[in-house]
């Protein structure tokens, strides 16, 4: 029932009378109103089915367009309201409702516009339409104004918006060919008017071309259901060939139907049967295991299964073929003569420059989404039509060319990876992907067809690009991509069929292209593995005995002396270290010493002598080539000791070898990278890609349907199934139960005669295999399996015995407990949801944990739980969510937004997000939507606090000098734990990881190794710089370090904080920084780490005997002023590590009360041991100078203070000279020092 304000509004429109129609005053302010009501209706368009139902556009709105055009406000508003009713109901929806109530107001909507469609089969209403577009089109562009150009687009899409609406399918079934359908009256309305001249006028106008996309759009609905062919070929007689096709056919249906009147024939007999009743077939056992009952006469015992009478199960949904889209039919003559004509001007006026126009708006991505679709459209059927009709190659230059080949790859590729990973609009990706592999397929035909043409220049043309597409690899490995993930559940018959035929034509032309060619080159890609790092193998030379060895020796120095004399050269241009390698040129020096190794032990001495020189020059640090000034004698010594070195060795980690025989095997355990490069074609190398059961199948899945399939279809199958069993002598891949059914039925089919080629290949199989069978008597039961390369071997040659097989020698034993457990595992994991995989689940729990990743896949493959070990292969985190839809872009703004203050966002985003999303594609879709510029926005906020590690170090430190560092670390203890997340959190983001944590025993191999001669050396040049304080302070830490990796039995990654202004010059000296990588201290990996780290490889007997080389040179009478540096450098320390714990721990405490105590108290602690250490230094003699302590009081001081700086000074004079006979008063000194210091501390709170 209409609602009452919209019936008021639409009865104030007007009325009909006859032909007449009347229009209200109140006309133009109705439409408006409709336009808003229309504006804010609900999800199930009741507006547009109230409108729809009371037929307003049928009765108002078209003849208002008719008899009102004159009234420019009043005709613009109709054509709005009209473009609103009549768009396309899957806009109005967004999709096909699942819902059962949806999907009949969808049903409903759709049923009101092919009524629509019917009404506009008017050539008055098409007349006015095609005047106003006239009257517009006439306008010059300065005189256009911007209504009209709106106006212009609303009337074309008013064009496009009829033509869309879809036909109904209960009145198709009821027309035949050549009868006159909806549509059919649509486009001769449309001719009548000259609505089809105004739009090849818009396809050619340079000035028009904004509405190119428009105009295309409209001419891939105006030829709807057409076949280029038939249309090329209407109005001529028909030709010989298609008279034979005919013929053929008539044929074809003439033997069926006596075959089965002659089998009525036979069923009936001359005379009663006598066994009309019940009787038992002996032989043939039932359910019972007794001798079946059957209730059929004899004549139909033939046709007896155990399947009589069972119910047929029903195919899921989701397991259904996919159904066929478009519908071939024949228009009606006039229409046909009419759309050829059309055809014929669109080429030779339009073509080049619409499609070169379009083709520049995808390109700039200036279109809407998917609107190069039309574009793939038009390319096939104009090409094929121009082909058909009178093959002229200039009319559609611009679509044969490589761009055209390319462009049609990519968006096939495309739409192939967009059907895998868009699960939920698999089927419309595949449409998509089918009309780009019709025009790759008309690519292919038309090239084909200038190939054969008497023009000498279109044979050359053709040639060019025939050379271009061969080479190129992507495009001779599509067919193979699209055989093996065919799917038949999203991809109809019709794809296959033109994937049969695009296959055939392409390797038919490769195949002549390459007969008396021997140099034909094409890309081909070769795979780099990279497998893991094995375990280091012994050095070569200690696979040579020693006395191989001084015989080597003694031809190294006999070719030494000869270019010594002058006889030989010294070889140039030699590298010691690969400037490509990803191993930084620092950490090549083993490889070096080993490439010398392998000089010596080739006999080029003097290629190793080069090499020696080279690596002293880019590795001078410690000498390990030896000094700078070296002689020859000495130079020789040391070749001498590299050759009889014991190196270890990496085995060769890389393999090459081409994709062709590239066996299945789980990608997770080694790494690949691929590399394109050049290589001579073998035509039989590339067919025996196709040798394979995954590309096999889909060719049998054709033929069962060769009934149905043209003639030429049959013969594209056959010959490459011919292809396959005869010229790569490869017909055991067809020795298929499946198969030799299929042959079964070809053999007996009535008309046979008509499928000669396809009999006489089933034959020449079935032959074969009979032959084979009478060798192995197996065969009939490999009959149940498709076969690989190596079973088909195994059938041909012989089975090989266990022990014979080298795989069955290294593959592991499975007892059937294991199996059963297996089993029962992956069960239980594939059915739980979740991110993790099913085989990590299973390497978890399963009881035998010696079983690799590898061999678990492979026991679940040969067990038929899995099809392949492709699907058992690890999804990385992230990728199988590629698109964001516009709900998940909001939800990622929103928590943005909600978390950007906090100090990790990212962290925060990924914790709250709904579709789980990997680390990369987070922070690359914040980038993306302008939330973020850089990456480093998101990086989670580092306090300054040290590490768990650091803490206990400075534990260590502060207990050394008499400080409980104990108290206190609970109140840090959650912002410790926080860094510890934030330091895990930062390792994912590094692109090499390193170890922190290692086992006590982990360092001992490396504990053995000597430090580095270079470092006493070092410590000599720092000592002379003045940079003694910083050496004894790198030693303390190292004997520390050890200490407490002995102690907890764990290595961790220590950072090395310097707590004073001597120590952080120290760290940024460049000689000091050249120590601290010798000894084996990493500097910072990244912009978010600030210190250098005291590895967590270096055990602890290592880091005592570095620390015992860091040696000091002590003179005679530098004695005493070496250990008095070290005396002030410690009191520094203790100073600044008193400062910064004082002040770090005691300003966030409350209580200024309890402040104070606990300051007083640890401040006295701390120079009782400080008084303590400088007693025991007096009582060498030694005294303490007071610059560090003045240096010390002018830190803490401020500036307000500076006037007390003489009376500390004589209170730091009286500490260094205190009476003799005064017991008290280095105490006293020290308690004035102490309250001094805590008054300072205060007043530097209060101002803070």
């Amino acid at each position: 029932m209409m609602n009452c304000e919209l019936l008021a509004t639409c009865s104030a429109l007007g009325y009909l009378e006859g032909d007449n129609y009347h229009k209200e005053p109140d006309c133009l302010e109705s439409i408006k109103d409709l336009i808003r009501y229309l504006r804010h209706e609900d999800e199930t368009r009741d507006i547009r089915q109230q409108l729809g139902a009371a037929q307003i556009l049928q009765n108002d709105l078209l003849p208002i367009v008719a008899q009102y055009p004159q009234e420019k406000l009043l005709y613009e508003a109709v054509i709005r309201l009209l473009v609103n009713l009549t768009q396309p109901a899957l806009l109005c929806f967004g999709k096909v409702p699942d819902n059962p109530t949806f999907r009949h107001h969808f049903l409903q909507v759709v049923s009101y516009l092919q009524g629509y469609k019917e009404a506009f089969a008017d050539e008055k209403v098409f007349g006015v339409l095609s005047e106003k577009l006239y009257d517009l089109l006439q306008l010059d562009w300065e005189q256009r104004q911007e209504e009209d150009n709106l106006l212009i687009e609303r009337i074309l899409l008013l064009v496009r918006n009829v033509l869309h609406v879809p036909p109904d399918s209960e009145e198709e079934e009821k027309n035949v060919d050549d009868d006159a359908s909806v549509h059919d009256k649509v486009l001769w309305a449309m001719h009548m008017s000259g609505m089809d001249d105004l739009i090849k006028f818009l396809a050619t106008s340079q000035e028009e071309q904004q509405w190119a996309m428009h105009i295309l759009e409209i001419i891939s609905l105006l030829f709807r259901n057409q076949n280029p062919d038939q249309l090329a070929t209407t109005g001529q007689a028909k030709t010989v060939k298609e008279k034979e096709s005919e013929s053929r056919e008539l044929e074809i249906l003439k033997q069926r139907e006596l075959a089965e009147k002659k089998k009525r024939i036979f069923e009936r007999g001359t005379r009663h049967s006598r066994f009309g009743g019940t009787y038992l077939v002996q032989g043939l056992k039932s359910i019972a295991d007794r001798d079946v009952v059957c209730h059929m006469g004899v004549h139909k015992f033939k046709n007896y299964t155990h399947d009589c009478g069972k119910k047929t199960n029903k195919v899921p949904k989701r397991k259904q073929a996919a159904k066929e889209v478009e519908s071939k039919r024949r228009s009606a003559l006039n229409v046909r003569l009419f759309l050829k004509e059309f055809c014929v001007d669109f080429l030779e006026n339009c073509y080049n420059r619409l499609m070169y126009v379009v083709k520049d708006s995808l390109i700039r991505e200036k279109a809407q989404q998917h609107d190069e679709t039309y574009y793939l459209w038009a390319m096939p059927f104009f090409m094929e039509f121009n082909r058909v009709y009178k093959f002229r190659p200039e009319l559609v230059s611009e679509t044969v060319s490589i761009r055209a080949f390319h462009f049609v790859e990519r968006n096939v590729t495309n739409y192939y990876e967009m059907m895998l990973t868009d699960k939920a609009a698999a089927i419309s990706w595949s449409r998509r992907m089918h009309l780009a592999l019709k025009a790759y397929q008309e690519l292919l035909t038309t090239i084909n067809e200038m190939d054969h043409s008497k023009d000498g220049n279109l044979r050359e043309s053709a040639r060019v690009i025939k050379c271009n597409i061969f080479y190129v690899m992507e495009f001779r490995e599509l067919f193979l991509t699209l055989f093996r993930k065919y799917d038949a559940t999203k991809q109809p018959k019709s794809f296959l069929k033109d994937l049969v035929e695009t296959t055939h034509l392409f390797i038919r032309m490769i195949e002549k292209f390459c007969k008396g060619k021997n140099n034909l080159y094409v890309q081909k890609k070769k795979f780099k593995r990279k497998k893991p790092k094995a375990k280091r193998l012994a050095s070569a030379s200690s696979e040579r005995s020693q006395e191989e060895l001084e015989e080597m020796w003694k031809i190294t120095l006999e070719q030494l002396g000869k270019w010594a004399e002058g006889q030989e050269l010294l070889p140039e241009d030699v590298v010691p270290f690969d400037a490509a390698s990803e191993i930084p040129v620092e950490e090549q020096r083993a490889e070096a010493t080993i490439r010398i190794q392998d000089a010596l032990l080739a006999g080029k001495a003097t290629e190793a002598l080069v090499l020696l020189r080279a690596a002293r020059e880019v590795w001078p640090a410690g000498d390990v080539f030896g000094s700078s000034g070296l002689q020859l004698e000495e130079e020789s010594q040391l070749l001498r000791q590299v050759l009889f070195a014991k190196l270890p060795r990496q085995p060769a980690v890389e393999v090459e070898e081409t994709e062709e025989f590239r066996d299945e095997e789980i990608e997770e355990e080694e790494t690949e990278s691929m590399r394109v490069t050049e290589s001579e074609f073998n035509f039989l190398d590339y067919l025996r890609r196709f040798a394979n059961a995954s590309v096999v199948k889909p060719y049998i899945l054709l033929l069962k349907d060769y009934r149905q399939n043209s003639a030429h279809t049959n013969h594209c199958v056959v010959k490459m199934l011919h292809r396959v069993a005869y010229d790569l002598k490869m017909d055991t891949l067809l020795y298929q139960l499946s198969v030799f059914h299929l042959f079964n039925h070809i053999l007996e089919d009535p008309a046979a005669s008509a499928y000669q080629e396809l009999v006489k290949f089933s034959r020449y199989v079935l032959n074969r295999f009979f032959t084979l069978a009478a060798k192995n008597d197996k065969a009939y039961v490999e009959l149940l399996f498709w076969k690989n390369i190596a079973t088909i071997r195994e059938m041909t040659e012989g089975y090989r015995k266990d022990e014979e097989s080298g795989e069955n020698k290294r593959a592991p034993t499975w007892s059937s407990e294991e199996e059963e457990e297996l089993e029962t595992l992956y069960l239980r994991f594939k059915e739980e949801e979740g991110d993790r995989d099913v085989i990590d689940c299973i390497m978890e729990h399963i009881k035998n944990d010696t079983r690799t990743r590898k061999q678990i896949a492979a026991k679940l493959v040969q067990m038929s739980l899995v099809d392949s070990v492709k699907d058992l292969k690890r999804v990385n985190k992230g990728t199988k969510i590629v698109l964001w839809r516009e709900e998940q872009e909001m939800e990622l703004e929103t928590l943005f937004v909600e978390y950007r203050g906090s100090d990790d966002v990212l962290g925060n985003i990924m914790k709250h997000i709904t579709n789980k999303r990997s680390r990369a594609r987070i922070i690359e879709k914040l980038i993306s939507m302008g939330l973020v510029s850089n990456r480093k926005e998101l990086y989670k906020k580092r306090r300054k606090l040290t590490k768990v590690a650091n803490q206990e170090d400075e534990e260590g430190f502060l207990n050394n000098l008499g400080f409980d560092a104990a108290r206190g670390s609970s109140e840090e203890e959650d912002e410790l734990d926080e860094d510890d997340s934030s330091e895990d959190e930062r390792g994912e983001l590094n692109t090499e990881s390193r170890p922190r944590y290692t086992a006590k025993g982990d360092g001992q191999k490396m504990g053995e190794r000597e430090p580095d001669p270079a470092i006493p050396s070092l410590c000599c040049k720092l000592q002379q710089q003045g940079l003694l304080g910083p050496l004894l302070w790198l030693q303390n830490c190292l004997n520390r370090t050890a200490d407490n990796r002995e102690d907890n039995g764990i290595s961790i990654a220590v950072p090395l904080v310097p707590l004073s202004e001597e120590n952080e010059d120290a760290m940024e000296h460049e000689l000091f920084q050249k120590l601290l990588k010798i000894v084996g201290i990493r500097p910072p990996a990244d912009e978010q780490e600030s210190f250098w780290r005291i590895s967590a490889n270096l055990s602890a007997l290592q880091l005592r005997k570095i620390a015992s080389v860091i040696t000091l040179q002590d003179g005679g009478g530098e004695g005493g002023e070496a250990v008095e540096q070290d005396e002030d450098v410690r009191a520094d320390q203790r100073s600044e590590a008193l400062r910064a714990l004082v002040m770090a721990r005691e300003r966030s405490a409350d209580p200024i009360k309890g402040r104070d105590n606990v300051s007083e108290e640890r401040t006295k602690r701390a120079h009782e041991s400080a008084s303590g250490s400088d007693s025991d230094a007096k009582s060498d003699g030694e005294m303490i100078k007071p610059k560090h302590l003045l240096k010390r009081s002018r830190l803490i001081d401020s500036d307000n203070e500076m006037e007390d700086e003489a009376e500390e000074t004589a209170e730091v004079e009286a500490m260094e000279d205190p009476e003799p006979d005064s017991e008290g008063s280095d105490s006293e000194v020290t308690h004035r020092l102490i309250k001094r210091r805590r008054r300072a501390i205060e007043d530097d709170d209060d101002e803070d």
